[in-house]
């Protein structure tokens, strides 16, 4: 039986993540969420009620800006870093079988909303609601509201630069988790 010789040079790549790997910080005592990390997937859900109503938050890795070459100095990544941002889905329903649904894009001190659409929850995926404006055409007023709203809410910066560093160890333990996966398929 032929040994493997790792032509992809897994065993160092692993070692390599390993010593690069990160814990995760502490939650913040103001976090005002709980986070429902999905191991193996490229998601963490947060959720938490606020006075009659649900709030859901899937967060997904950050998109970090990609430097031009590999040979990126610390100053150069730290910047690609800072640059980066988390797409984020904050659903906010009420009993009556309203929700509110939020594509937030997430940048280091700044929340983006990008859309806004009122869902009737239960209802078919199949059938296409009517998704409103684009929301940079709605009335600046309307969208400074909505800020708020989803500030008092928990969608702030505070929250998502704590949620940008815990997304950054996710990947960083994903794609660990996936290197000693791809290792074991390939030596058995």
């Amino acid at each position: 039986m032929a040994t493997w010789s790792d032509p992809l040079n897994l065993r160092s790549n692993a070692l390599m993540e390993s010593d690069d790997h990160k814990s995760v910080e502490e939650t913040p005592d103001d976090f005002p969420f709980e986070i429902e990390d999905n191991v193996g997937g490229r998601t963490v859900l947060l959720k938490r009620q606020y006075q009659d109503e649900t709030i859901r938050v899937e967060v997904d890795i950050p998109n970090v800006a990609a430097g031009e070459d590999d040979d990126e100095d610390e100053a150069e990544d730290e910047e690609n870093r800072s640059e980066s941002s988390i797409p984020l889905v904050v659903s906010v329903s009420k009993e009556n079988g309203l929700c509110l649904e939020f594509g937030v894009t997430a940048f280091p001190d700044e929340i983006s909303i990008d859309s806004l659409s009122v869902k009737q929850l239960g209802a078919s995926e199949d059938q296409l609601a009517y998704e409103g404006p684009e929301f940079n055409d709605l009335d600046e007023n309307l969208q400074k509201a909505f800020h708020k709203y989803l500030e008092i809410r928990g969608i702030k910066p505070s929250t998502t630069n704590f949620l940008h560093e815990y997304m950054l160890n996710k990947d960083s333990r994903e794609y660990l988790m996936w290197l000693k996966n791809l290792k074991s398929f390939i030596e058995k």
